[in-house]
């Protein structure tokens, strides 16, 4: 299947689906129509006959999604084994034992809350590893402290992307790296140089800790945390969560101790690390540190740590007779089972993107009218992180944002305004990850819902206004980097508008129950 131009009609099937996903709460139907819209226009552009054009649409729908599930079979293999390692993990009650060892220590929300978005930072190799690490391991804690699994899903996505994407040694600044080349650039030096213009992703992590330690929450958070606060209720009364059940009605052995959480937990972070540098050739020798990880597949990776992690569980719990080898089997099946609900989303989330990138070529689209636009150059920070946002919402994917801008903004930069390449790609960086980080479809947004036990739309709902909210502050940001390339200011201008507008929006949009 060959990608056509089709102009304005290649943004539809990410609008439809993502407002359909905003109205009527339920993100699955929401993604299929999507999905339908996106194959209806690309076979009405390339078949004739209405017979012609229906029966078109549904093969090139299945034959991409089909296609979508190859190219991403070590992901879905990866959930899979981590999903059945959180459950042995719990059967075996370690979750448990942490939960009350860390309930003793940890005495207040602010606490909880620190200790989650710290979690959060240590784990910055992958992000999908740490969504779903850092809800198995922080929610029996964030539970006892009266936390709504919206805040929980909301520090777990704040610091899975923008942490991977400000640290040198992460599968995302292998992407990135990997995007220049061709563009005349040394990537590892532009990625490092990227770092402190990367304002999203510095103001999000500055958001986060500051939400934890105070109570500035705003917006429809705000509402979900005094439901919690006041009525122990860590998700709205009407919502599902996401896959949680099975793992909550499990039999929890008494036998677990705090260990049989940590040793498995540091097992995978270790295999992880070593599986990434195995993948990418680094044992081989004749690379640096960098080169491997930057050479490396994170999917089969982390796909081999996770079954690593598994066999360590094994000699772990069933020799010390924690778990039987019976309950321990059974275990692997409701822990694969609790990841369904996450690889129903995930495939219908990189087929549209398929749909997006593949068939109606939305990037091209979208990069072309920056490319042709006469902007002035000082704005040109700032228009490419609001187009690289919006693409990446619309995608679903910062990743394939990257690959669509990063060698057009280079190339263009170099050109008119080669003392703004590194600010133009940074807010490139920036606006991907702010556009992910919003997207109901994106695979992060998806699995930090699914890590928390929150209900999809609960999660995106809530943590839309936060993310537009930073957007805005870094977008005030890029303007005055584009305007005076200096640093300096533009850190302390964009951090003291976070903090100021944080605080007024608190004051006339929270409920009493939390100012």
């Amino acid at each position: 299947m060959d990608a056509i131009q089709v102009g304005f009609l290649s943004i539809l099937p990410p609008i439809i689906a993502i407002g359909l996903a905003l109205v009527t709460k339920e993100v699955i139907s929401s993604l299929i129509i999507g999905i339908l819209s996106g194959t209806l226009i690309y076979s009405a552009f390339t078949s004739s006959g209405v017979i012609g054009v229906l029966v078109k649409t549904f093969d090139t729908t299945t034959s991409l999604m089909a296609a979508k599930i190859g190219d991403n079979a070590a992901i879905v293999l990866f959930l899979a084994l981590l999903g059945a390692l959180v459950a042995v993990i719990t059967m075996a009650g370690g979750s448990k034992a942490y939960g009350d060892w860390a309930t003793k220590r940890i005495s207040s929300r602010s606490g909880a809350q620190l200790a989650t978005a710290a979690l959060g930072l240590l784990i910055f190799i992958d992000d999908y590893f740490n969504c779903l690490t850092i809800g198995t391991v922080m929610r029996p804690v964030t539970d006892k402290h009266r936390i709504s699994h919206a805040k929980l899903s909301y520090l777990i996505d704040a610091t899975a992307a923008p942490i991977c994407i400000i640290a040198p040694v992460s599968s995302w600044a292998a992407s990135v790296i990997s995007q220049m080349d061709g563009t005349g650039l040394d990537g590892m030096s532009v990625f490092i140089q990227s770092i402190p213009y990367n304002l999203y992703a510095l103001l999000t992590i500055v958001m986060v800790f500051i939400l934890c330690s105070t109570r500035l929450d705003f917006g429809p958070m705000a509402a979900f945390e005094k439901n919690a606060i006041e009525k122990n209720e860590l998700d709205s009364p009407t919502s599902e969560s996401s896959g949680s059940d099975e793992l909550n009605s499990m039999v929890i052995s008494e036998r677990g101790r705090v260990f049989d959480l940590l040793i498995p937990i540091i097992a995978l972070i270790i295999f992880s690390i070593l599986s990434m540098l195995y993948v990418g050739g680094y044992f081989e020798g004749g690379m640096t540190l960098a080169e491997g990880f930057g050479n490396t597949d994170a999917g089969p990776a982390l796909a081999l740590a996770s079954l690593g992690a598994l066999i360590v569980a094994f000699f772990l719990f069933v020799p010390r007779r924690v778990l039987t080898f019976k309950r321990f089997m059974s275990g692997i099946g409701v822990g694969v089972k609790s990841m369904v609900p996450a690889f129903i989303i995930l495939t219908l989330a990189w087929t549209i993107s398929g749909v997006c990138r593949d068939l109606l070529s939305t990037g091209e689209y979208v990069g072309g009218l920056v490319a042709v636009s006469n902007m002035p150059v000082s704005l040109i920070p700032v228009i490419v992180f609001i187009v690289a946002g919006f693409l990446s919402f619309s995608m679903g994917t910062s990743w394939g944002t990257f690959g669509i801008l990063i060698p057009i903004i280079a190339i263009v930069c170099q050109r008119v305004a080669p003392h703004l390449t590194i600010i133009a790609l940074s807010a490139t960086l920036a606006g991907s990850v702010l556009g992910d980080h919003c997207s109901p479809i994106s695979d992060t947004t998806i699995l930090s819902s699914t890590g928390a036990a929150c209900n999809h739309i609960d999660h995106v709902s809530t943590q839309i206004p936060y993310c537009l909210f930073v957007g805005a502050c870094c977008a005030v940001g890029y303007i005055v980097a584009g305007l005076t390339a200096n640093l300096l200011l533009t850190l302390l201008v964009s951090a003291a508008l976070l903090v100021g507008a944080l605080i007024v929006l608190h004051r006339f949009y929270a409920p009493k129950a939390i100012q």
